[in-house]
């Protein structure tokens, strides 16, 4: 006799950021104080699916049901009952709608039968990971926010707190905390602005009034710490990001978003919650919005609203590799990587809910565009021809009714653009991808990039390697003379010299890159379900392979490499030796390496580390690390906790050992922040009175952006090493 299967609870849907708000802003004070426990206490009942929605019970007389729409989600806010006679002002209904994910905005795209291939813009698939940016919904720049508005940030708390803006926290890598109303730029006969003028037109006053409502939103937040942003602060910042939608702040109210979902992971303890993120999402909600509540006038603080696709002509694009996509808000899918004839980069994505089962499934599944009867597999190793392309800004094909397109046999690493891809050197083009811009992720980082290199070891979960001099700089040279070992023996520090029986064939000898850095290479994922551990793992186990990677720079680390795709270098013994049918690369999320896939142990020579010097981060190992620990510790543990080292003068030693390392502004910066934290106003009768959470705020502000641009200048040094 069979046992039954078992049935899996439905999960909870996600829910629009103003319906949460809405829920909770009903409820009395007395209901407010229960909020967190309530919300905790029905997060762990396991939701029942029945012919209305979701039901989910509360207590005996207290039922709720959600009923999401076609789109899945809750968007209205009659599509959450509670069957209590309280109801809609229950405290049940506020808990459960607490409880669901926080839904993006409904994303729409442009243009008469435009279609998109995927949910997710491809240029917001981080490595391995979707990342939660991304409303593109309707916007009314001309609504009146929802909500009232709120005293902003004033330009004169810089000076007041001691405090300098980030314009000024330290030397030119960082970016604007603060910004002035622009004069309106002159118009032309149509009434539009003229492009090429360099004043422009500031944001209208109801997205001034939005961006202060959503800043004191933020600030609030930031001075609660974790521990105190529960469901009625989140709300609050949801409220706000609801307001900066309605007023066509997209920008703002995603990273809004962004960061009640991380407050969320932090306060459950989700494994995959890293406290570094969040810290970089308040960093970001508190640099837009103050910059906007001043009126600045540059147009990418507001964002778009929609991804606009423009027609691209006849286009001729060759696939170079597939991405898996998992996002911790439920999607799954892939996105596959072309190169055109000059070199642009595009993508087709296929992403929708489904998690990590439709990531895997997704990698096989039917390309649509046109006709072209291609799965996302053989695009990747073939190409299209496309007669009436449309793209967007981010480089994503559309699917238009008016598109077509043909298959075309696919091209190897080592012709046409792609071998352009590995002809520069990779310190070049990480230098390249990495920004000035400290407080946010350039989108040039988001290109990815090409190099030949040497597998040399492991250093926890990074694989180590050394970079090829490339083909075009090692052909140059092949007149010249023949680099040589210096006398003694090989170089030490970061110099490897490869000897001619170094694994390449015939003449082709590549020595290791002279006085690069040591680049680490670190998985794009980290999903059980995909490939990109195990496969640096066997990357790991031949220590003097040669591999040709395909991959990203990461931003955030020294010298780190987001492996994406590799191949066997060309002319090489000691490299892969991949199936024929898999066209000489093999996709890291997907397509899993073997043994019989590496060469020999005794065709790859021996490779020795030279030091302990070269396992150095130098961004880890900077003094900075002071800096970063009190930014951290004010988004852990609030207001509050950063004033503790100001009362036992923990924070001049911290400054001291700034100052003494040469970080003056860093050290000035600490000062400032610690000294704000312990502030405490005083009303007429000697009484305590509320802290300023604005002064407080623009001082972490500054310490943030500070610290962001300079360890972004210490990434960008790291490609330069020797």
């Amino acid at each position: 006799m069979n046992s039954p299967t078992p049935t899996v609870p439905p999960a909870l849907p996600p829910v629009a950021p103003h319906v949460v708000a809405a829920a909770v802003e009903v409820l009395t004070s007395r209901l407010r104080k229960k909020l967190d426990a309530a919300v905790e206490q029905y997060a762990a009942v396991s939701p029942v699916a029945d012919g209305d929605g979701i039901t989910i019970r509360c207590g005996e007389d207290a039922v709720v049901t959600l009923s999401p729409g076609t789109s899945g989600a809750i968007l209205e806010e009659d599509q959450a009952r509670c069957s209590c006679l309280l109801s809609p002002r229950c405290l049940h209904r506020a808990a459960v709608l607490s409880a669901c994910p926080v839904a993006d905005a409904a994303g729409e795209t442009a243009g008469t039968g435009e279609t998109d291939t995927g949910e997710v813009a491809a240029g917001e698939v981080a490595a391995g990971e979707m990342a939660d940016t991304g409303t593109d919904a309707d916007a009314n720049s001309g609504a009146v926010p929802a909500g009232g508005a709120h005293s902003g940030p004033s330009p004169t708390t810089h000076a007041d707190s001691g405090t300098a803006p980030a314009t000024r926290a330290g030397s030119g890598a960082e970016a604007t905390a603060g910004g002035s109303a622009g004069s309106g730029p002159p118009t032309g006969t149509d009434g539009s602005a003229q492009p090429d003028d360099p004043s422009r037109a500031g944001p209208s006053a109801a997205q001034v009034a939005a961006a202060a409502g959503l800043w004191a939103a933020a600030a609030a937040v930031l001075s609660a710490g974790v521990p105190a942003a529960g469901a009625v602060p989140q709300a609050e910042l949801l409220r706000a990001a609801h307001t900066a939608r309605l007023a066509g702040l997209p920008n703002a109210e995603a990273a809004a978003v962004r960061v009640v979902r991380g407050l969320r992971a932090a306060r459950e303890r989700h494994d995959g919650h890293r406290l570094a993120d969040l810290v970089s999402a308040l960093r970001e909600l508190l640099l837009t919005a103050g910059r906007l509540a001043l009126a600045d006038p540059d147009p990418a603080l507001v964002g778009s609203v929609r991804r606009s696709y423009q027609q691209g002509g006849s286009l001729r694009a060759h696939g170079v590799f597939r991405e898996p996509v998992i996002s911790a808000t439920g999607y799954g899918g892939v996105v596959t990587h072309l190169v055109a004839e000059d070199g642009r980069w595009f993508s087709v994505a296929d992403v929708k809910p489904g998690g990590a089962a439709r990531a895997r499934g997704a990698a096989t599944a039917t390309v649509a565009i046109g006709s072209a009867m291609l799965s996302h597999a053989q695009l990747a190793r073939a190409g299209l021809l496309i007669v009436g392309a449309t793209v967007s800004p981010d480089g994503r094909l559309g699917a238009g009714r008016g598109v077509r397109a043909t298959p075309l046999t696919g091209i190897p690493w080592t012709a046409g653009p792609l071998a352009a891809l590995f002809a520069r050197p990779l310190a070049e083009s990480a230098t390249a991808r990495l920004s000035d811009d400290g407080w946010s992720e350039a989108e040039a980082a988001r290109e990815p990039v090409g190099c030949d290199l040497v597998i040399v070891g492991t250093a926890g979960d990074a694989v180590l390697a050394r970079e090829l001099w490339p083909a075009a700089a090692a052909g140059a040279d092949a007149d010249g003379p023949t680099p040589q070992a210096p006398p003694g023996g090989p170089a030490d520090g970061d110099r490897v010299w490869r000897a001619p029986s170094s694994g390449l064939a015939g003449d082709d000898v590549r020595p290791a890159r002279p006085g690069g850095p040591l680049i680490r290479l670190v998985p794009a994922g980290r999903h059980p379900g995909l490939a990109h551990l195990d496969n640096l793992r066997r990357l790991a186990s031949r220590p003097g392979m040669l591999v040709r990677v395909v991959g990203r720079v990461d931003p955030d680390r020294a010298a780190t490499l987001i492996p994406l795709a590799v191949g066997p270098v060309p002319g090489a013994e000691a490299t892969l030796r991949l199936p024929a049918d898999w066209h000489d690369r093999a996709d890291l999320g997907y397509d899993r390496l073997q043994r019989s896939h590496l060469p020999p142990d005794d065709a790859c020579l021996p490779y020795r580390m030279e030091g302990a010097e070269d396992r150095v981060d130098p961004v880890a190992g900077a003094p900075l690390w002071r800096v970063r620990r009190l930014v951290e510790l004010a988004v852990a543990g609030g207001r509050r906790a950063v004033a503790e080292p100001a009362r036992n003068g923990d924070a001049r030693a911290q400054a001291a050992a700034l100052r003494g390392a040469g970080f003056l502004a860093a050290a000035d910066l600490v000062t400032a922040l610690t000294a704000e934290a312990d502030r405490r106003a005083r009303d007429v009768f000697g009484r305590l009175a509320e802290s300023d959470t604005d002064r407080y705020a623009w001082a972490w502000l500054a310490a943030a952006a500070h610290l962001a641009a300079t360890e972004r200048a210490l990434v960008r040094a790291s490609w330069q090493a020797g």
